[in-house]
């Protein structure tokens, strides 16, 4: 509907403008002198023959009067035609004057059509002028609704699948419906909604295999610690060295067996830390794109960054901010609402408003990055567990997660020769990550 009126528009000021212009190629100056003036002016000069001296102007020409020989009578202005060949030659009007039926000179009406036609051009220039900005001002807005409708929601659809292939698929997708993404939005979402569907049932199965392997090993451990507690006992009671030996065999496979269990136990959680860590070089003003990127609802003020080398990682880097900013989201959402917080930027007019706490400091030879939320923290003594594997806070509630973020952050910074610091700050959980400098 709106380009239709955009079109509307720009056809109605060309339209305008065609007119303007054709008005003005066909506009006759020489034709905009009035007759009726100039005969006035002729009648009132004939009549008033003689006394001249007397003669008043009785219309907004200019003109002079002429007796027979040439010599001026009157004028109305200076700097005009005071003779035959000057008024031939400006193309003004030239009138016998008449008493009595006899001629007894010329009057003189001066021709004011360049000046009218100075006068149509500025007018004409305005014109076109008036319709030419109100053409522009059609198109900026025109340009800033396809900003709003279409180049905006684009990036928010692009930030939106640079998340969802990033794994992160705990945050919605806000739909507008008044922008032409409206329905795509939508589909996005609920795209979004089935991955995470798909990715809790997959570590809901991965769990129960956790599970189902923990039971096999203990049920298998039970009858492998019976053999091998009698074969210890038969060993002891054997007579002949064969018997000895061939319960040392006995033993020895059981010792294996118990081995082979503990490897199954542990080969379904050693999958997490097979991820590869590559760190380099690299200058630490890399880090506010990288907490930006992660601060997508804009809850946080990313302080002044203090100038150094840096070792690390960058994608890793990335995915360690993206965890901790998707827990202070997960848990800081509401409970700062009411008390000093704000509404993120790309959530505004959600109930997802809250802040979050950035600050850095230099620390020997490492650089701290320390991010708090404002979820009100956990109890002390399950601040060691949260590093932890598939361990999370009582606070966690009904909310969704697996687990695993600070496991794989804590990993991964250990990888880069860093650290990942867990800890209650004054409104909410401190996570603070460690970057160790170039060199060291």
């Amino acid at each position: 509907m709106k380009k239709r009126y955009f079109i509307i528009a720009q056809i109605t000021a060309l339209a305008v403008e065609a007119v303007l212009l054709l008005c003005f190629a066909l506009w006759d100056a020489d034709s905009a002198q009035d007759a009726v003036a100039v005969n006035e002016v002729l009648q009132s000069v004939e009549s008033g023959w003689g006394r001249l001296e007397s003669h008043e102007r009785r219309t907004g020409l200019n003109y002079v009067v002429l007796d027979g020989t040439g010599e001026v009578l009157f004028r109305t202005d200076t700097d005009l035609s005071e003779s035959v060949n000057r008024a031939v030659a400006h193309r003004d009007t030239i009138l016998d004057i008449e008493n009595a039926g006899l001629v007894v000179g010329k009057l003189i009406v001066f021709n004011d059509s360049a000046e009218i036609l100075e006068s149509g051009k500025r007018a004409m220039f305005l014109a076109v002028l008036a319709v030419m900005l109100a053409q522009w001002g059609v198109c900026i807005a025109y340009g800033m609704y396809l900003d709003r409708a279409v180049v905006r929601p684009f990036r928010q659809l692009k930030d939106f699948a640079r998340r969802v292939a990033g794994g992160n698929l705990d945050i919605p997708l806000e739909m507008d419906r008044g922008n032409l993404f409206g329905a795509f939005t939508e589909s996005f979402d609920i795209m979004r909604e089935e991955l995470k569907k798909a990715r809790l049932a997959e570590a809901k199965a991965n769990a129960e295999k956790k599970e189902l392997v923990a039971k096999l090993s203990h049920d298998i451990r039970t009858p492998v610690a019976s053999i091998k507690a009698a074969s210890e006992v038969g060993a002891a009671l054997a007579q002949s060295g064969r018997i000895r030996e061939n319960y040392g065999q006995i033993i020895r496979k059981a010792d294996q067996i118990d081995a082979l269990v503990n490897n199954l136990f542990t080969a379904a959680l050693e999958e997490l830390e097979r991820l590869a860590v590559n760190p380099v070089d690299m200058e630490s003003g890399e880090l506010a794109a990288m907490l930006k990127s992660a601060d997508y609802f804009g809850w946080a003020q990313i302080p002044p960054i203090p100038e150094c080398l840096l070792h690390g990682d960058r994608l890793r880097l990335q995915q360690v901010f993206d965890n901790i900013f998707a827990n202070a989201y997960k848990y800081g959402r509401n409970a700062c609402q009411g008390e000093g917080g704000f509404q993120g930027q790309s959530a505004q007019g959600s109930p997802w408003g809250g802040k979050i706490n950035v600050t850095m400091r230099r620390e020997g030879q490492c650089l701290a990055v320390c991010i708090e939320d404002c979820g009100g923290g956990v109890d002390e003594e399950e601040l060691p567990l949260l590093k932890e594997k598939f361990r999370r806070g009582s606070n966690a509630g009904n909310r969704e997660g697996a687990g695993l973020g600070l496991y794989i952050s804590d990993y991964f910074m250990r990888e880069m020769g860093g650290e990942l610091l867990v800890e209650n700050g004054e409104e909410g959980l401190r996570v603070t990550v460690v970057i160790r400098q170039s060199g060291i």
